[in-house]
């Protein structure tokens, strides 16, 4: 039997990295001959939670952002920097096959990019690494040898309908004979509102997401329609594919996942039920597929499949995303810390009826942003970080010129 793969889960107390300790136990119970051993949990705070999943798993690197007591970890790391310092311990003493990049927001880019230059393959969740810094991490992964795992049910999809291509290991480029790529979104829980609805919507609305269970910051996103946005931008950087041939379509149901459109009229699309566990065990066991924990999907009670545009009016996210594909350069590390800093305010505990900041601001900032920051060339990390506070103090001066 070979030796089981070593894995690190960065972001494990959150909903991806929950989900794939879930996989990763049903795994090892016997199935499709995978095994895995968790070597390394990162966290954004030391909490009884990942105490408890270092007593389940026996990791023997812990990382978290805040201090505080970690029981069982053999080796301990703390700070802004702590689950790159992971990543790097942990293959230095017996090397790592995989990291599980599911760090919400830019806090994830850090590790994710030292997995790359590691040559350490990554099963990535968070996306917003591939918006802000997408050129870096692939460029990297091409002189590495690293692969992006795409965890994104969408990106999962689409990775899903390349199969039987040549070369379909992302980062990658697509073959001559795909002209489109579909992803859809199930419209959040904003989907159907007036504009004047959508604006003033509170946190409690944005946060009711039909379909999937999240944390707070990407249902907000879904609600917004700027998580499509960001995976738009994914996309582009997984599948080297450009913006004019990348299109959304809502679907409520989030049963079809995403589709692929060939030269020759085909359109293969992936369909399964609305469970990330489907899409993390494939990034885990490609190319095999073995039995999973994830629910089935009942085709006879599905009835009918609904899709239409997103209104571009309504949520203009969508819009901004495609300025990102098109502009390059820092472009996309604007967007998203001018998304992250607008977000963590509307989510902030003194705006709890959005009162002081609307739903509607959200997307009004990311824009100003954009509209008043010139992006510049990425050479290295530094201009990611230099151009994202640049966009955070931009939105930041917004909402003082809000509040008076």
């Amino acid at each position: 039997m070979p030796a089981p793969k070593r894995i690190v889960i960065l972001g494990s107390t959150g909903s991806i990295g929950t989900q794939t300790l879930d996989v990763i136990e049903h795994l090892n119970a016997g199935v499709g001959g995978h095994r895995f051993e968790v070597v390394g949990l990162a966290a954004g705070r030391a909490s009884d939670e990942l105490s408890a999943q270092v007593s389940r798993t026996g990791a023997r690197f812990v990382a978290s952002a805040e201090p505080g007591d970690i029981v069982g970890a053999a080796h301990r790391f703390v700070g802004d920097h702590a689950a790159e310092e992971l990543v790097k311990a942990a293959h230095a003493e017996g090397g790592v096959d995989l990291v599980v990049g599911a760090i919400v927001g830019s806090a994830g880019i850090g590790a994710t990019l030292a997995a790359v230059d590691l040559g350490i393959d990554v099963a990535l969740a968070n996306k917003e690494t591939l918006v802000a810094a997408g050129e870096l991490v692939v460029s990297r992964a091409g002189a590495t040898g690293a692969r992006l795992l795409p965890v994104d049910s969408e990106h999962s999809a689409l990775w899903q309908c390349l199969q039987g291509q040549a070369g379909v290991k992302p980062p990658m480029s697509l073959p001559g004979s795909v002209t489109r790529m579909t992803l859809t979104a199930s419209g959040g829980a904003l989907r159907g509102k007036s504009a004047k609805d959508v604006y003033n919507a509170t946190p409690k609305q944005a946060l009711a997401h039909p379909n999937w269970s999240m944390g707070p910051k990407v249902t907000v996103d879904c609600a917004s329609l700027m998580n499509k946005g960001l995976e738009l931008i994914e996309a582009h950087w997984l599948f080297g594919i450009d913006a004019d041939r990348l299109g959304v379509l809502v679907h409520p149901t989030s049963t079809v996942h995403s589709f692929v459109e060939y030269a020759d009229g085909s359109v293969i699309a992936q369909l399964g039920a609305p469970d990330m566990r489907a899409p993390i065990q494939y990034a885990l066991t490609y190319p095999d597929r073995p039995a999973g924990c994830a629910p089935k999907l009942d085709l006879a009670a599905m009835g009918s499949l609904e899709f239409y545009e997103p209104d571009s009016a309504v949520f203009p996210a969508l819009g901004l995303a495609y300025d990102v594909i098109r502009k390059g350069g820092t472009s996309g590390a604007i967007l998203n810390a001018a998304n992250e800093e607008a977000v963590g305010a509307f989510l902030s505990p003194e705006n709890e009826d959005g009162s002081l900041v609307p739903f509607g601001f959200v997307a009004e900032a990311v824009q100003n942003a954009m509209r008043d920051i010139e992006p510049t060339p990425v050479s290295e990390l530094s201009c990611v970080w230099s151009a994202s506070e640049r966009a955070r103090a931009h939105v930041r001066e917004q909402l003082a010129a809000k509040s008076h």
